[in-house]
Parts: structure tokens; C-alpha cells; sequence
């Protein structure tokens, strides 16, 4: 009976060590993502944006700011737009010689507690064919991202340098 007393009390503490180590490193992490440490999602927002009002038949562009205020960062994939009109993401890059030329972008990061601003000399929505829009139409486009729900955005017609 001794005996059984001895082997029972050596389960018990064989089982217990490893439970109790378990239960504390899960106290702990509750506790540290409880407190924000752990980190947010990406949370998107996005004014409305500019898109500049054709002065050619090949293209147009268009501009928004993404405003990140989760603790993770995200990436812009892609963009959708106005219906018979293919849109992406360009670049401006230099090229030498005080030149520049256009390329396909790829992803974009929006950064944890920042943002992503677009602007005639870095990243950009290219819309081709150039829709036909006046001062002040609004168009409609959709944003894509790596881990975040698509964002739907609204661009006004703005003449180029407003």
C-alpha cells in the first residue's frame, strides 16, 4: 500500500510540472496580448482622392492616402476601377539623364501607424483608357490588399497641379 501511496504521489507531480508550466506561459500570454502587446490588424481608411483629368488618350492617374492605424502593417495589391478602364499600380522611377519613366508596381506597404501617400513622382493608380470626367465628377475605384478586406474609394476630378 506504501509503495502504491509513493507511485501515485510521482504521477501526480510527473503530470503537474508540465501542466503548471503550461497554464503559466498561457497566463502570460493572455496577459501580453491583453495589453496590446501582441499587436492589432491593419485598420485602412482612406479619404477621398484625386484623379487628374485626362490632357491625352493613352492615360490618367489617380492619388489617395491610406491611413493605417492598426499595429501591423498590410500591403496594397492591387486596385480595381471604373468599368472598361484598366487600372494599376505605377511607379515613377528614374531613368538618367533627368528622365523618367512609368512601371508596374508591385506591392505597396501601408505601415503599421502611418500611412501610404501617392503622388505624381512615386506610386500612382494608372487608368487607361483615360476616362471622360469633368471638374468635380467622382469616380469610384477599390483598393486590395495582402491581409486587409478590399477599401472602396472615391476619387474627384481635379485638373493636373490642383
Amino acid at each position: 500500500m506504501k509503495r502504491l501511496s509513493e507511485m501515485q504521489r510521482l504521477s501526480v507531480s510527473a503530470v503537474a510540472v508540465p501542466l503548471l508550466t503550461c497554464l503559466a506561459t498561457l497566463g502570460t500570454l493572455m496577459v501580453w496580448t491583453a495589453t496590446g502587446n501582441a499587436g492589432t490588424p491593419a485598420r485602412l481608411s482612406a479619404p477621398e482622392g484625386r484623379v487628374l483629368i485626362p490632357s491625352g488618350p493613352e492615360a490618367t492617374a489617380a492619388f489617395f492616402t491610406i491611413r493605417n492605424t492598426g499595429t501591423s502593417d498590410d500591403a496594397l495589391t492591387g486596385v480595381t476601377g471604373p468599368a472598361g478602364h484598366r487600372t494599376m499600380l505605377s511607379r515613377t522611377v528614374d531613368i538618367g539623364r533627368n528622365a523618367r519613366s512609368m512601371e508596374m508596381a508591385g506591392a505597396a506597404t501601408v505601415p503599421a501607424e502611418g500611412s501610404l501617400r501617392m503622388t505624381a513622382t512615386t506610386l500612382d493608380v494608372m487608368i487607361s483608357p483615360p476616362p471622360r470626367i469633368a471638374p468635380g465628377d467622382r469616380l469610384t475605384f477599390t483598393l486590395h490588399f495582402r491581409h486587409s478586406p478590399p477599401l472602396t474609394v472615391r476619387a474627384r476630378a481635379v485638373r493636373p497641379g490642383q
